[in-house]
């Protein structure tokens, strides 16, 4: 991965994995020490109002349960770097008043008295609960102020921006961050007017990352240019770090829930890359049902296939090294579309699509992709998603990193057999650069949704025969 004159070294396997436990462990503590302040607080704040208002009963922890999703879904439970309880009170009292209004509508017309009783309860508990966040946040604070809940911070750039943040964050503790240090290639400030060290260029960012075991990395201005910190952002996604960044014209910047105020100072957090989050494991566990369902399913179509590839070519499956995730390499199967070629031919001759040696059924197979129904093993064997980057031959991995330096952040996921790349057109003797686009954007905007509609429109794809 290039960046200018200096190469961001990416993290090996073993070492990213090693930081990458360490770090979620220390990320679950803490997160798990502010969410249980806070439910216990909420908890307290609902009990006192419930005995002062209504008697227990099953309908009442309805009302609870109500409100703790109401408030998870809000983001009340999130933890949060400025903690101010004025802040909270609209979504607090709204979210309470809604909780009520929803439980006297599931109620029904004849609740009558109970009903009203327990959005009474609603809006005292929305009123006392604004009381107990404010001493949540008190303890949260103090326990910051006392090292328990600490993060190490990083800074990008070293101008008067970032020094300005790094003295700010050493001067209030209650933040939670200490600032560890700065890395700039051509540092604006002086080494006397740096409230923090001088780590090294921006090079040296996974090294000082896994040896001061940073949680945060937080981008300011420095005298790299915006376009490279795409690419020293991506250095960071295998690594446990969360990343916030200084917006620009941030003295105008709207504040949003998306933005931490540090000391006056808008910060915003930028979204967890799609692959270290929950939902990713659901995209696997995806991938083995619909794989290993379309194997059964389709297995008269891979029979046919079968003996018409072997009739036609005197073979059946063609094996190709490509590279998956990570950049490593794995055996990719398709189905024998024509006659066996060399195999240097075969890892560097581009596009067979118009080649003389396609049979009929060759043909056939390709134009409408049924000859890569193999690579449904590749899927349920974990080598490929069924959504994601196209795979390619590493003599061509090479090639395309070195004229474009972004071509490589598409190994950050499983390859895919379809992706949102080859949906819109771009597969065979189309530009490169388009698809290093496409793909990047697929990682950056994942979803199970967008991969349903990806499959969906491969799907009306093959059965339009829009294949090779």
């Amino acid at each position: 991965m290039r960046l200018s004159r200096n190469t961001v070294r990416q993290p090996s396997a073993s070492t990213s994995l090693g930081h990458l436990r360490g770090g979620r462990k220390r990320g679950r503590k803490r997160r798990f020490f502010i969410r249980t302040v806070l439910v216990c607080a909420d908890l307290a704040a609902f009990a006192l109002a419930m005995t002062l208002t209504s008697r227990p009963s099953w309908k009442i922890f309805v009302v609870l349960l109500l409100i703790l999703v109401l408030f998870h879904a809000g983001g009340l439970y999130r933890p949060r770097l400025s903690l101010s309880v004025l802040d909270d009170v609209p979504d607090i009292l709204g979210r309470s008043l809604a909780a009520g209004a929803l439980a006297m509508v599931l109620g029904g017309l004849n609740d009558g008295t109970a009903g009203l009783a327990r959005l009474v309860t609603c809006a005292l508990f929305g009123v006392l609960c604004i009381v107990g966040r404010a001493v949540a946040y008190g303890l949260i604070r103090e326990a910051r102020r006392r090292g328990r809940l600490r993060q190490r911070a990083l800074i990008l750039g070293a101008g008067s921006v970032s020094g300005e943040l790094a003295a700010n964050l050493a001067a209030h503790p209650e933040y939670g961050l200490i600032p560890k240090g700065m890395l700039d290639d051509d540092p604006l400030l002086d080494q006397q007017e740096r409230p923090v060290p001088l780590l090294g260029g921006y090079e040296a960012l996974t090294d000082v990352v896994l040896e001061h075991r940073v949680d945060l990395v937080i981008v300011t201005f420095g005298s790299v240019r915006e376009s490279e910190i795409v690419h020293l952002l991506r250095a960071c996604d295998r690594l446990a770090c969360e990343i916030l960044f200084v917006p620009r014209l941030f003295e105008v910047h709207a504040v949003t829930k998306d933005t931490e105020v540090l000391w006056g100072m808008p910060v915003v957090r930028m979204r967890r890359a799609p692959f270290r989050t929950r939902a990713w494991s659901v995209k696997r566990a995806s991938d083995i049902f619909i794989s290993s369902s379309l194997l059964l399913a389709l297995a008269p179509v891979l029979l046919l296939c079968t003996l018409m590839s072997l009739w036609e070519t005197r073979s059946v499956v063609f094996r190709q090294t490509r590279v998956g995730l990570d950049g490593r390499p794995f055996t990719l199967l398709k189905f024998c579309s024509m006659r066996p070629a060399e195999e240097s031919e075969a890892n560097t001759h581009w596009n067979i699509g118009e080649d003389e040696r396609l049979g009929p059924f060759g043909k056939v197979l390709r134009r409408t992709s049924l000859d890569e129904l193999p690579q449904l093993w590749n899927v349920l064997r974990g080598d490929m998603s069924l959504v994601g980057p196209r795979p390619e031959r590493p003599f061509f991995v090479d090639e395309f990193t070195r004229q474009y330096p972004w071509y490589f952040a598409r190994h950050r996921v499983p390859v895919g057999l379809t992706g949102w790349a080859q949906v819109h057109g771009l597969r065979g003797d189309t530009s490169i650069e388009d698809r290093a686009r496409f793909d990047n954007f697929y990682i950056e905007n994942w979803s199970m949704w967008g991969d349903l509609k990806i499959l969906l429109r491969t799907a009306s794809q093959v059965l339009r025969a829009a294949g090779r």
